[in-house]
């Protein structure tokens, strides 16, 4: 892969998307993840409907811990496969009270024993809140990742090891984001919005929509 051609797909990525950020509101880790755990199958902007009303009545660890699993579960219903959420938040949380004092750990290490967070939970985490520079293979990010030949691996941890390859390590969190934001704006999954895309000419993926031919 030409250093060059990667240079200048981020080079026009950032100028598109100057601010790129998460979608998903938080003011804590702790809400960022119990939003990220949420986020799984579901779109940010239904989680963030369920947390506008969940984080008013769960404010620690030691409060999720508490829940009672079946009223969780209908707390949490419209985000999709709750019972597993559920159980999930309820024992990450035990965990955190029992482990960590009730506070989110700032490292991988730690952070991947809790219950319903993997690597990409923990990325987001570490890359959003901790200050530290981490690539969060969502969804979105690994469609464009693999759109634009980024990325070939099937397997999302792959995906994050050869974008590491690529990006300067300075930039992995700001960059990651900005592939998001690309994937939630233009890069859409069903009908991308090819005519609209600014790296457009880099793309020879087989979901690209060609533009009709002027006559």
């Amino acid at each position: 892969m030409s250093n060059n051609r990667v240079e200048k797909i981020f080079s026009h990525l950032e100028k598109a998307y100057p601010n790129a950020k998460l979608v998903l509101r938080y003011t804590n880790p702790l809400e960022l993840l119990v939003a990220t755990i949420l986020a799984a199958q579901c779109t940010d902007e239904r989680v963030n409907k369920v947390t506008g009303t969940l984080f008013k009545k769960y404010r620690t660890a030691r409060d999720y811990a508490a829940a009672e699993q079946a009223v969780f579960e209908q707390e949490i219903r419209s985000t999709g496969f709750y019972r597993n959420k559920a159980k999930n938040i309820i024992a990450c949380n035990r965990t955190l009270e029992e482990q960590f004092q009730g506070k989110v750990p700032d490292g991988m290490e730690d952070l991947v024993t809790l219950s319903g967070v993997g690597r990409k939970t923990a990325n987001v985490l570490l890359g959003n809140v901790f200050g530290k520079q981490a690539i969060a293979v969502d969804t979105h990010v690994f469609r464009v990742s693999h759109r634009l030949k980024l990325a070939q691996s099937k397997d999302p941890d792959n995906v994050e090891s050869e974008l590491e390859k690529i990006i300067p390590n300075d930039k992995r969190t700001h960059l990651c984001l900005i592939l998001g934001t690309h994937g939630r704006r233009t890069c859409l999954a069903r009908k991308p919005l090819c005519a609209e895309c600014v790296v457009e000419e880099w793309c020879d993926s087989p979901d690209k929509i060609v533009k009709d031919a002027k006559h």
